[in-house]
């Protein structure tokens, strides 16, 4: 039962935040998504990456042996849903990346700090830039066929994830002055993000509901498998473990029904994957995050 409390606990704000969003585009109040979502991706998400990865008090090589659990997890996701979407004979363009790649960011980083505390969301944000930096290069070449290095290097998120390492590595901090600023505005990414999630889920058009709700499933369960061997191959300490395994456990992130769009895929298909999958969510995630936290047996 405590557990059980713990868990609700930690999920409740995620989803009514969530929620909040979908309420608020549902009653036709006007929400300007583009300006939102460059706002928290170009200013808000960069603080909070780097601030977080500055202050952490992680061993930088605890970090390093995530980095490398999170390849390999991904990876081995990666070459699991190309090889079902084979096997299945449907449009690799529309299926792989939204079957790799979770929503890392407007749920799995307010998850993991509110379930392991700051640590968790500096381990998080390493997952998270993993997943960014390959979203933005396999996940655009797996849609349109192209991808650009040089276009992810230009993303904030990366520089924010780049230049935090090295702050963390070298033990310097900004003087406390920025360093306040800097948290201020990296505060308003989580909130943002999940109203954000919430308004988009809402102005989705699914189709193929049938065929969603099981490659949703199917989806849940080799992130699971992928994060929980990669994170014993890795020998990832209990932190470092639940957070991966939470991160590979998010539903299809919005991100690719926008590439799907963009590059003409079967966007439709795409937009049902992301609906059921963040519904599954909603059961799923405090299953596994009741497997996760300290003291879990």
């Amino acid at each position: 039962m405590e557990l059980a409390l713990t868990v609700a606990g930690i999920v409740a704000p995620v989803f009514l935040i969530a929620g909040a969003g979908f309420a608020w585009c549902r009653s036709g109040t006007p929400y300007p998504t583009e300006f939102v979502t460059r706002l928290a991706m170009t200013l808000a998400v960069p603080c909070l990456i780097f601030t977080a990865l500055m202050e952490t008090q992680i061993d930088p090589a605890a970090l390093t042996a995530l980095s490398l659990a999170s390849l390999a997890a991904y990876a081995l996701v990666l070459g699991l849903s190309w090889a079902v979407v084979a096997i299945l004979r449907l449009d690799r363009r529309s299926f792989v990346a939204p079957l790799t790649f979770g929503n890392t960011g407007n749920l799995g980083l307010p998850l993991a700090l509110f379930a392991f505390g700051e640590i968790g969301l500096g381990y998080a944000v390493v997952v998270f830039a993993v997943m960014a930096v390959m979203t933005f290069t396999i996940g655009i070449w797996l849609v349109s066929g192209t991808g650009s290095v040089k276009a992810v290097l230009r993303e904030p998120m990366v520089g924010a994830t780049l230049l935090g390492t090295l702050f963390l590595v070298q033990g310097w901090t900004t003087p406390d002055w920025l360093t306040n600023t800097l948290q201020l505005a990296g505060q308003m990414a989580i909130p943002l993000m999940l109203l954000t999630l919430g308004v988009a889920v809402a102005r989705l058009k699914p189709g193929r509901i049938g065929q969603a709700v099981w490659l949703s499933g199917v989806k849940l369960a080799l992130c699971i498998a992928a994060g929980v061997l990669a994170g014993r191959v890795f020998g990832l300490d209990p932190v470092a473990f639940g957070v991966l395994v939470l991160q590979l456990a998010t539903p299809v992130a919005v991100t690719s029904y926008l590439l799907a769009e963009r590059y003409d895929a079967d966007a439709n298909a795409v937009a049902g994957l992301v609906m059921v999958s963040t519904a599954m969510s909603v059961a799923a995630l405090p299953i596994t995050l009741s497997f996760l936290l300290p003291g879990a047996s």
